[in-house]
């Protein structure tokens, strides 16, 4: 009785441990289908991914790049990403209280629009790396390419060509 009660209790250890690995998908790549996701932007009003209309989702990944590109981006003006059909993320999933307290309205101040990632399965489908922001060409929604751009040192319209 003990073994078969030992078995049953590993079958289902292994069903959902291999359950979480199939449930994390990697990170968007050349030729992946965006999912469509909703969020919240700065000013607390709705967003919702239009795959039609997106030819770009930049997508920083921690506060010091994202402030980066913030300033960046802040410079060309409220209409230049839509202009490019470009979406901007921030990742603030995980971010303290006390930070949001602090960051969010900072964020509100500037006058283009800020999608917020605040979930975590949204943020972990988009590639990552360090210190920069993450560009995704996008036609009808499909990856057409993926671009990292260093705004501290770059002109992010050298991505959105």
């Amino acid at each position: 009785m003990k073994s078969i009660l030992n078995s049953i209790i590993f079958r289902v250890v292994l069903a959902l441990f291999l359950g979480t690995f199939a449930a994390q998908a990697d990170p968007y790549a050349k030729g992946s289908t965006v999912k469509a996701f909703s969020a919240k932007d700065q000013h607390e009003q709705a967003y919702t991914f239009d795959a039609k209309n997106t030819r770009y989702l930049l997508v920083s990944h921690d506060m010091d790049t994202g402030k980066k590109a913030n300033g960046a981006l802040s410079v060309l003006g409220k209409d230049h990403l839509p202009g490019k059909k470009a979406v901007y993320i921030a990742n603030i999933h995980g971010m303290p209280g006390i930070g949001r307290m602090f960051a969010l309205p900072k964020m509100k101040k500037y006058n283009h629009r800020i999608i917020l990632g605040d979930d975590a399965e949204l943020i972990a489908n988009f590639p990552e790396q360090k210190g920069k922001v993450t560009v995704l060409g996008l036609s009808s929604g499909k990856v057409t390419s993926v671009q990292y751009w260093d705004p501290a040192t770059e002109g992010v319209n050298n991505f959105l060509k």
